[in-house]
């Protein structure tokens, strides 16, 4: 594949590096720990089901599900956009 000035593979880097990068941000998000009985959140009860599930939860589910809504990266785009290029 014709890359350019890029020399060969370093598409395929960026790609690599960036799934990398991916699966290190979601691991680093992952509870640890002993799970929480009451939500540090709101305080109410967290199921047993849930603390079983997802050892070191600290979240009950729509605490956590207002969190994920909150916290939705847009990623990392390296190649960037022409406009950006051209600023």
């Amino acid at each position: 594949m014709a890359t350019g000035w890029a020399r060969e593979g370093a598409v395929q880097e960026q790609i690599d590096d960036t799934v990398d990068e991916a699966v290190q941000r979601a691991r680093s998000q992952l509870p640890r720990g002993e799970s929480l009985q009451f939500c540090e959140a709101c305080d109410e009860p967290i199921p047993e089901a849930r603390r079983q599930a997802l050892p070191g939860v600290r979240l009950c589910v729509s605490c956590q599900s207002a969190a994920d809504q909150q916290s939705k990266a847009s990623g990392i785009n390296r190649r960037g956009s022409k406009d950006s290029q051209l600023r």
